[in-house]
């Protein structure tokens, strides 16, 4: 079966939706009329823009351009990590916790898939690990963002309980345990979720992307598993991590609850 182009007419038709949505806010007082459009827009630029770097990426497989473009889009993810949280950290904090976190963890699981499973030659061929990266960061970028605006939240509407608790003996850790819980917890849903209902309520995106471009199904189904499983895993150790390093970063070297820490 051979692909079915895309024109600009069939692009245009699905933006007027998304239009309308934009559009249906504005008397409901959504408040995410220009945010919507903006991101629409950003989108569209953005993957044009990534299109034309791709082809010529391809066409030169080089590890230190690979190693620059991962290096950009952990950064991005960084940044729109804290983008709109209520409570971010001030300062570098704002951006180190979660570029750390996707880092460690991402790049962890994509070179791990890259070099012992997938297997392509050379291990960083663009085709395999910019695509491969860049579903990683995107869900565990999305899990960090719950988990620490849930975190940071928490511990500011909880701070006389984990204040009572450290002046009954408690230690940073043990008075934060439960608001480091549920952060994570909220952080690791969605993931879980979309592993749960994958193949009975949706068709994820990369299976449903090979079917269309032609791959048979079965192998398609292959490909989804792997990828349902490293993203969990990515969400998983990055939530870990990240969830960590800000319920530390909320003490101080002598244990005592630094919310002047957030911005």
């Amino acid at each position: 079966m051979s692909l079915i182009s895309l024109g600009a007419l069939e692009l245009a038709i699905a933006a007027a939706l998304v239009l309308a949505v934009a559009l249906l806010g504005i008397p409901l007082r959504i408040g995410l009329t220009a945010q919507m459009l903006v991101a629409a827009a950003r989108m569209v630029a953005q993957l044009l823009l990534v299109g034309m770097v791709l082809e010529t990426l391809f066409e030169f497989s080089s590890l230190p351009w690979i190693a620059l473009i991962a290096t950009v889009m952990v950064l991005v993810a960084a940044r729109e990590v804290t983008a709109r949280q209520s409570k971010p950290f001030a300062g570098a904090w704002r951006y180190g916790i979660g570029a750390l976190a996707m880092f460690l963890s991402s790049f962890s699981v994509a070179a791990l898939a890259l070099v012992v499973i997938v297997r392509p030659s050379p291990w960083f061929t663009p085709q395999y690990a910019i695509p491969l990266l860049g579903m990683l960061l995107g869900n565990t970028m999305n899990g960090l963002a719950v988990a620490l605006d849930r975190l940071t939240q928490d511990a500011y509407a909880q701070r006389e309980i984990i204040e009572t608790r450290l002046a009954c003996g408690q230690t940073a850790a043990e008075a934060i345990s439960d608001v480091r819980r549920t952060a994570i917890r909220a952080g690791m849903i969605p993931t879980v979720n979309a592993m749960a209902v994958a193949g009975l309520v949706s068709l994820p995106g990369m299976m449903t992307g090979q079917i269309l471009a032609g791959t048979p199904p079965a192998q398609a189904v292959k490909y989804q598993i792997l990828i349902m499983f490293l993203i969990t895993a990515g969400v998983g150790f990055g939530t870990f991590g990240a969830s960590w390093l800000a319920a530390r970063r909320l003490f101080d070297g002598r244990e005592r609850l630094r919310l002047d820490r957030l911005s």
